[in-house]
């Protein structure tokens, strides 16, 4: 299968080739030819399959260049690390269908994607015929971070740096990632919200000066975040796993149709659902959830991408984001996958901070995607109803999709179709947030929240977040977003920026 950039050109490259790289050479993103489909036979051979045999399944059709064997055994080797199934959907008395998405090893959805990711790159350099180090960059609201770490930490010919808000992410998510040992990681808190940092980074990729600093080093550049298909290509997995899973349960008939409602930020964890829906999975709508940074709302609604406004810190960090850079995806098959058009609107955006389709286009999304979002205060009451009622907890992104959920029954209250909420984290990474929504307690430090949290809901603690506690922290630099390329440089030459020296990858 071959992979094109949203912005047009002539570049056509290999599944292997896209993910090494990360991004098109015209700065779009890599997105298939076609899509492969999936049938019904499919879907009934999938029924047999356990949870990683479903992920070589589906992946395989995008990665016909990886062996499938080995593709497999990868799997199951990255997806024996979750503490329980890798993606449960719970049907729960008197409230919603949940998929949770945070039993791997950093208690976020990251990890489905983040655990094989290492092995798309690593096999797809080999397959490229690359001996150079390659080096992940990673911008992080928060789950990213630690998710790639985990994942690339200690992996021979490679290097990670990750670049994280400093004031933009939760106490418990910051912890989590300034303490991760490793010999191959570098963690860099950089002044400004997620946006800068995820500007920091594809500027990285677009700089001739840094990049040839880099080859003369050994290494290379590639990306950790949903902008790489090797990012997203996991994730289309767990939507078809949880449809299965409706079927086997006998709440859904094959071939009928359901609906997920999606917390997102950066727009990948939705667009994954789409590819789904692309190939052939019977996927009604895609209710997409936002906090206050209701930009995809609008958009949705809308038709305007207006990025012009003053980014609002929530407690739901993951969606404190502006500019969704998957939404040029999703464009690009709204315009009849015109990349001229789709470049023309990300240089209004660049240039403006918005942009607008037209009716058409606008048309095309609506079809599938509808928004909704919630502030603050809807967001602690959807919570603390959902656990009043059932006496499930779920963390502060998700009971924003649970105030869009919500919303959608009260206004179409005659609709039966199945839906579910996907879950993208483990309460206890909020656990000062969630414990003031489901008991209006409100404690400052991160550690007794989680012991208040048990408490009061008896909700397991993670042995990934309660160990937390006593370890050091080893990164503790901050810088702006102007010197990033020399962090990088440094770090290419061994150096690690909170006191450690790491040095040679071996």
């Amino acid at each position: 299968m071959y992979f094109i950039s949203t912005r047009g050109g002539d570049e056509k490259v290999s599944a292997p080739e896209a993910i090494v790289k990360g991004i098109a050479d015209n700065g779009g993103l890599f997105v298939p030819e076609t899509f492969p489909q999936v049938t019904e036979e499919d879907l009934l051979e999938m029924l047999k399959m356990d949870y990683a045999e479903r992920a070589a399944f589906i992946m395989g059709k995008f990665l016909d260049e990886y062996d499938y064997g080995e593709l497999l055994s990868e799997c199951k080797r990255a997806y024996s690390k979750f503490e329980h199934d890798v993606a449960p959907v719970i049907c729960m008395d008197g409230g919603p269908y949940v998929l949770e998405l945070y039993h791997g090893p950093t208690c976020a959805f990251k990890d489905v994607a983040l655990q094989i990711l290492p092995y798309l790159l690593r096999r797809g350099a080999q397959l490229c015929g690359i001996q150079d180090d390659l080096m992940i960059l990673a911008a992080t609201s928060g789950d990213t971070g630690k998710a790639a770490l985990e994942g690339f930490k200690n992996i021979p010919g490679m290097k990670i740096c990750v670049f994280y808000p400093s004031e933009g992410i939760s106490r418990m998510q910051k912890i989590q990632m300034c303490t991760t040992e490793g010999n191959n990681i570098d963690v860099i808190g950089v002044q400004g919200d997620f946006d800068d940092c995820q500007k920091t980074v594809k500027t990285l990729f677009a700089d001739e000066e840094t990049n040839e600093q880099l080859k003369e080093r050994g290494v290379r550049l590639s990306s950790a975040n949903s902008i790489n298909f090797g990012r997203l290509c996991p994730q289309i997995v767990y939507y078809f796993s949880a449809y299965l899973d409706l079927v086997t349960g006998e709440r859904l008939g094959l071939g009928e149709e359901m609906d997920f409602v999606v917390p997102t930020g950066n727009f990948g964890n939705v667009l994954a659902g789409y590819y789904a829906k692309l190939m052939g999975l019977p996927i009604r709508r895609l209710h997409c959830a936002s906090n206050s940074n209701n930009v995809i709302t609008e958009f949705l609604q809308r038709g305007e991408y207006n990025a012009e406004r003053e980014l609002v810190r929530t407690t739901s960090p993951a969606m404190d984001i502006l500019i969704s850079s998957n939404v040029e995806r999703l464009l690009f098959e709204a315009t009849g996958r015109d990349g001229v058009k789709v470049a023309e609107y990300m240089r209004e955006l660049k240039e403006t901070g918005k942009y607008k389709v037209s009716d058409k286009e606008r048309g095309y999304i609506q079809l599938t995607f509808d928004g909704g979002y919630a502030n603050e205060d809807e967001c602690v009451e959807a919570m603390y109803n959902l656990f009043v009622r059932t006496s499930y907890t779920m963390d502060t992104h998700t009971g924003c999709g649970m105030k869009v959920l919500d919303d959608w029954h009260d206004n179409n209250r005659k609709d039966t179709t199945v839906q579910v909420l996907i879950c993208t984290a483990n309460p206890y990474k909020f656990p000062q947030d969630v414990l003031y929504a489901v008991t209006g307690n409100d404690v400052k430090d991160s550690f007794k929240g989680i012991k208040r949290l048990h408490a009061a809901t008896a909700m397991p603690v993670p042995k990934a977040l309660s160990s937390l506690k006593d370890k050091p922290i080893l990164y503790d630099m901050v810088i702006s977003p102007e010197d990033a390329a020399g962090v990088v440089v440094e770090f290419a030459d061994g150096k690690a920026h909170g006191g450690v020296d790491i040095g040679e990858n071996e």
